[in-house]
């Protein structure tokens, strides 16, 4: 492969670094999320639950890499990273959102961390928003519904373009964009959820994200900006058409996003949707100037799991990144109930690089599993197994397929508060964070089997 591949992995700041209201941070909708039962109670309603007090909540400690860069970022230096993932924390910089001028304490931490990646001749991947929307405009706003969400965030946008472009080459605006639609106030802030607010927020999504490109491209035309997709295909449970057809649907579901983002307008498909539910898109001449004219540089996509559907459903249903999905009886399943196929990373592949025929970056994949920590060692085998078969499926559809891709970043560099659960007994990282889903530990890192079997591999 090309030496400038990116090898590398990936967090998340609402995830890991925690200090959730250090140095003038404002609070995320994250930091509404508490941990346990409860948890999708508030992603679900979050009009009646996200002001309530809860007994704890991940992203308020995370896994101190505010208080850890250092060491962390040492560690995945030694590890042989020649990239890393990590999202920007918008409350960080615009606390409420709202202000006309940043906070320049948060600043100065992203400065650091760009120094010491820097030091470590790692280039930075930038999501700009991880599922970071500041809270107040979440609550004051109803998040992306409305226009002032995206105007605050092109304001935030252009901070960090200015203060970063010449040390960061990729950027990305949102975080698995389609979960605006699946997950509205995970993805878009939304606390009054109606079909209307969800299109409305989707349209806000996908303009923000065309006027970063353009942003970026007038600032430095070496900048890359791409577009993120919580990625898997639908396989029809069975050959009859229905089932076929069904799988196409749900896959437009997702795949309407990129064809946004890279054909530069909304497909006829999507349109006639809104139409038949009586939806209106709110559209100007100029907002569809910016979508035609400013198309992404590549398509980046996490990828867990495959899904699989049939017009008469089933009883067998099993979960995976927030999609329910049938049961598929070819594959063997987490101890989360996300099944695991790699062969379904090569069609994903296949199937986005043939539909946009544009370079493509694998920006998260990984296992969520029980690690044990015995003796002070970690022998995650299955993570090992998992990357291997996944990595390999990823260089068949780049040397047979010729499927062009950029890099491939795991999920996740260290352990983090899982997104979904909150737990942190649901483990992704190479190495292990001494924690508990109470948040009671030492916070001590430990590299796993599988951070030295990277680091042989990368070698």
């Amino acid at each position: 492969m090309d030496q400038k591949f990116l090898w590398g992995s990936a967090l998340a700041a609402n995830q890991c670094e925690g200090a959730y209201l250090a140095g003038g941070k404002g609070e995320s909708i994250i930091d509404r999320l508490p941990a346990g039962k409860d948890r999708f109670l508030v992603m679900e309603d979050p009009v009646h639950h996200a002001d309530q007090n809860y007994d704890f909540y991940p992203s308020h400690e995370g896994v101190h890499f505010y208080q850890n860069y250092k060491e962390d970022l040492k560690l995945l230096a030694e590890m042989g990273i020649n990239s890393l993932r990590i999202s920007i924390s918008w409350p960080r910089i615009f606390p409420k959102g709202i202000e006309e001028e940043p906070n320049e304490e948060g600043l100065r931490f992203y400065d650091e961390i760009f120094a010491e990646l820097a030091r470590y001749q790692i280039t930075p991947i930038v999501t700009m928003n991880h599922f970071d929307t500041p809270y107040y405009l979440s609550k004051n706003f109803n998040g992306w519904a409305e226009t002032i969400t995206r105007e605050c965030f092109l304001r935030y946008a252009k901070t960090i373009l200015t203060r970063y472009h010449d040390q960061v080459p990729y950027w990305i605006p949102c975080n698995e964009i389609n979960m605006a639609k699946h997950l509205p106030y995970v993805g878009a802030g939304i606390q009054a959820k109606t079909p209307q607010s969800v299109a409305d927020a989707i349209n806000n999504l996908l303009i923000a994200n065309a006027s970063c490109v353009k942003m970026a491209h007038e600032l430095d035309s070496n900048l890359k900006v791409g577009c993120m997709l919580a990625a898997g295909n639908t396989y029809p449970a069975t050959p009859k058409p229905e089932d076929v057809m069904l799988s196409i649907e749900k896959d437009r579901d997702n795949l309407m996003f990129v064809d946004v983002q890279v054909r530069g307008q909304y497909p006829n498909y999507y349109l006639k949707s809104l139409a038949h539910d009586g939806i209106k898109l709110n559209l100007s001449t100029e907002e569809k100037e910016i979508l035609a004219e400013n198309p992404v540089d590549f398509v980046s996509f996490s990828y867990y799991n495959s899904r699989m559907c049939s017009v008469e459903g089933s009883q067998k249903s099993t979960q995976g990144n927030v999609f329910a999905t049938m049961k598929n009886p070819y594959l063997k399943e987490t101890d989360w109930g996300w099944q695991i196929d790699p062969v379904g990373l090569r069609i994903t592949m296949n199937t986005l690089y043939d539909r946009y025929q544009k370079p493509l970056m694998i920006v998260e994949n990984g296992l969520g599993a029980h690690d044990e920590l015995v003796n002070g060692e970690v022998y995650d085998q299955e993570r090992i197994d998992f990357l291997q078969r996944h990595i390999e499926q990823m260089q068949l559809a780049i040397s047979v397929d010729g499927v062009e891709t950029l890099g491939y970043l795991s999920w996740s560099a260290l352990d983090l508060n899982s997104a979904s659960t909150g737990q942190m007994s649901k483990r992704y990282g190479f190495i292990y964070v001494d924690l508990d889903d109470k948040g009671k530990g030492s916070y001590q890192r430990i590299p796993k089997a599988s951070y030295y079997w990277y680091q042989n591999f990368l070698k």
